[in-house]
């Protein structure tokens, strides 16, 4: 049995857990609000301490969901474990896809940053991405939207950041339950607190690798944007036709499982 879920502070900061937040208070279109202490999202827990874990255990999670791949692991860790909550790890990116660039994110200096990012081409790939997740993933998010119709409640959804994979496994659980789509995007952006982004990693930590310019070009692949959101719309829309028949079509959602999940994430 898990325990009765605690509600945590609005501007709850855990030390090593990046961007974590309740996504309790959105509204949906027919008057109704997510229920707080029921969906949490958050960067990955690999690095949590005592008192994080000890936070998080308090919260009666159900499930965490971790969308980072192999390659995410082995770099940041594993999450840290807490009592009686069940992991599961959905890999949303292929670990091999993009290897070779997130390589030179870490290791590239500014001439290659120059080539491979500037002129809007590190935006225009995180679109992309956005889009590709959303058109190959559905699957995946589907099996997350039945498990939480089921028994997976509370939840916690994270990747690495907390912006990108989670952010996007987010927001298709909100469209499912009928939030509001102005409440789904201020939330996502809200990834772009200082003290919620993810903290860049770079082999040169150097004046010159962290320069302006550097932070400038990378900023793109870090930062949430509503042109990324927008392209995941887009996405569906040209793929399925209408969110409804993404739903219905693509994850595979009966009414009674919109029901149930509606039954688990909103108030009365």
């Amino acid at each position: 049995m898990t325990q009765t879920p605690q509600v945590p502070p609005a501007q709850t900061e855990l030390a090593e857990v990046r961007n974590f937040r309740d996504v309790g208070g959105l509204p949906t279109v027919d008057g109704r609000r997510v229920r707080e202490g029921r969906l949490f999202r958050s960067g990955h827990l690999a690095h949590a301490t005592e008192a994080d874990a000890a936070f998080l255990a308090g919260l009666g999670l159900h499930t965490v969901f971790d969308f980072r791949n192999a390659s995410d692991i082995k770099l940041e860790g594993p999450d840290v474990a807490l009592p009686g909550v069940r992991n599961v790890n959905i890999p949303l990116t292929d670990p091999a896809d993009g290897a070779e660039f997130w390589t030179m994110v870490r290791d590239g200096e500014l001439d290659l940053l120059r080539g491979a990012l500037g002129d809007g081409k590190a935006a225009a790939r995180m679109a992309a991405t956005y889009r590709h997740i959303i058109t190959t993933r559905t699957e995946d998010h589907s099996r997350v939207l039945h498990a939480l119709a089921e028994d997976s409640v509370p939840a916690l959804m994270h990747c690495a950041a907390g912006k990108d994979r989670a952010g996007l496994s987010v927001a298709v659980t909100l469209l499912a339950v009928g939030v509001e789509r102005e409440a789904i995007e201020a939330d996502y952006l809200k990834s772009n607190d200082p003290h919620r982004r993810y903290k860049i990693r770079r082999s040169d930590s150097s004046a010159v690798g962290m320069s302006a310019e550097v932070m400038e070009l990378l900023s793109p692949l870090f930062g949430a944007h509503t042109d990324y959101l927008a392209a995941a719309y887009d996405a569906i829309e040209r793929t399925w036709g209408s969110t409804e028949a993404y739903l219905t079509d693509g994850l595979k959602l009966t009414p009674s499982v919109r029901e149930r999940l509606r039954d688990q994430l909103l108030t009365d």
